[in-house]
């Protein structure tokens, strides 16, 4: 068993997908970053200096009550909360994901498609291409 999985795990195919899970992972911290630290505070400005991070709707108190300026004084206080502002932002981080890896396919796709382009099959020799016309006029008769 030792045997099979060490040639599993040494075939490219493995390899390939190990090093996209690690560069998908950083990427995604990369996309994050980009949400919340570059696109989300101009629109936030836009939208009268708002931070998107603390919108949240309080269920319950803690302790002590609210109200609480930030989603991180309503965990510390024990709120029970839904914070819609962040999930706003995980909107936007996948859409950022999910158009990347479209645009990659796509690429990836063309790539392919010209590569498997049909070629004219090869020229027969005159000779062949004589002995074809007699089998065929033959086989009309």
């Amino acid at each position: 068993m030792f045997k099979e999985f060490k040639k599993f795990a040494i075939r490219g195919n493995v390899i390939d997908m190990a090093v996209g899970i690690i560069i998908g992972a950083s990427f995604g911290t990369i996309v994050k970053s980009l949400v919340n630290d570059i696109i989300m505070p101009p629109i936030g400005l836009l939208l009268g200096k708002v931070d998107f991070s603390n919108f949240f709707i309080q269920l319950k108190s803690g302790h002590p009550t609210g109200p609480y300026a930030s989603v991180a004084d309503a965990q510390a206080a024990g709120a029970i909360t839904v914070n819609y502002g962040l999930f706003i932002s995980a909107i936007i981080s996948f859409l950022i994901v999910a158009w990347v890896v479209f645009i990659l396919i796509r690429s990836i796709n063309r790539l392919k498609t010209q590569e498997e382009k049909p070629t004219a099959p090869p020229q027969l020799p005159k000779e062949e291409l004589l002995l074809t016309e007699i089998r065929d006029l033959l086989k009309k008769k």
